[in-house]
């Protein structure tokens, strides 16, 4: 299975691209004044039964990094498209504040919104967005000819990223005449042509079949190690946000019941409602050797190790290793060092659900 190696700048080096902060947005004949119930404690429940206002957003506070993949979920209606389409202005906040760059978008007039929107930001859509009448390389070159770039130099660079999603030879050809799956690569590729540094992706792959889906996300991923553009990427599938996410935000009812990184929420809800989100996850197959193992002090390498695994490796493969043996101890690498210890008791322990363990020690 394909994955991501942790990249040499953690989150703790990689600068912040965008800056969300006490953002709001109330949905209504008379926003600001419904915002005050809030503020006050109306819920969202509240809002909607006493004053006829619909809360779509509330105190939402986030940091997204430069190169990283910003992953927000939730179930439909928890506000996770409603918060990406405020980003590049699409949806005009209640009340906060959207820093890009350091910049506050909510300050740019129309003239620098548009500019954003055109350089900065790119999107791709769930439904694709396809223009039915343009080509394929028409239409991967889309946001160079808005920005007036000849059509002979933006042909080109068109048909340097339709190769890149595996589109090579579709240039002439029309969006009705591929698949689903293509139709997608074609939406990333116009994306890609921008050279916008933030990629705003909302369910972008959504719509597509499970197997596609997948290749999909590896080719992002592929594409990701490359290129390190900031993407934020809207999804209510759990699993495909645990495969993309560097930093995670769930929402729900509009609010950020957790954020951060995947597998620190995955072994580590603070919440029942991400305890039952995250119960049926095959968690030898997402979690890390890394999120598990005890790392080396220089007192604690054992002499016993039954052999060495990397860092990033999947429980899953370690249990391939080790033949499921209990009793066996491994040496963890990274980059060809040492970094740590994994016992395989502590993976067996990792692979049950703390509200499971919990309610097992108290059965006992």
């Amino acid at each position: 299975m394909l994955h991501r190696k942790i990249k040499a700048g953690s989150a703790l080096t990689n600068s912040v691209k965008i800056s969300i902060r006490d953002l709001y947005k109330v949905f209504g004949a008379d926003p600001q004044t419904a915002l005050e119930h809030v503020l006050n404690g109306a819920s969202k429940a509240d809002l909607l039964e006493q004053y006829s206002h619909v809360l779509g957003l509330s105190d939402i506070n986030v940091d997204m990094r430069e190169s990283e993949i910003t992953v927000i979920m939730g179930l439909s209606g928890s506000g996770k498209s409603t918060l990406i389409r405020h980003l590049n202005r699409l949806i005009e906040p209640t009340q906060g504040r959207i820093e890009v760059d350091g910049d506050n978008v909510l300050a740019y007039d129309e003239a620098q919104l548009r500019t954003m929107r055109r350089e900065v930001m790119s999107m791709v859509f769930q439904k694709f967005a396809l223009l039915p009448h343009r080509t394929v390389a028409e239409n991967a070159g889309t946001t160079l000819k808005v920005r007036g770039v000849a059509q002979r130099e933006y042909l080109l660079e068109a048909h340097k990223w339709l190769s890149r999603v595996g589109l090579e030879g579709f240039d002439k050809h029309y969006p009705h005449q591929l698949s689903g799956g293509m139709q997608q690569r074609v939406g990333i590729a116009r994306a890609l042509t921008s050279n916008a540094p933030i990629m705003l992706m909302d369910e972008a792959f959504s719509a597509l079949d499970p197997l596609i889906r997948t290749d999909m996300q590896d080719l992002l991923l592929e594409l990701q190690t490359e290129l390190q553009k900031t993407i934020v990427f809207i999804t209510h599938d759990l699993d495909e946000a645990l495969k993309l996410a560097d930093h995670l935000v769930i929402l729900k009812d509009g609010q950020i019941i957790q954020q951060g990184e995947p597998q620190h929420i995955l072994l580590n809800p603070n919440d029942t409602y991400i305890e039952d989100f995250v119960s049926d996850i095959n968690r030898a197959r997402v979690l890390r050797v890394r999120s598990i193992m005890t790392t080396l002090d220089g007192t604690n390498a054992p002499s016993n190790a039954h052999g060495e695994v990397d860092f990033d490796d999947t429980l899953e493969s370690l249990i391939s290793t080790s033949g499921g043996d209990t009793s066996h101890t491994y040496l963890v690498m990274r980059d060809g060092a040492p970094v740590g210890t994994l016992d395989m008791k502590n993976l067996v322990k990792a692979l049950v659900p703390r509200a499971a363990s919990e309610a097992g020690a108290r059965k006992y």
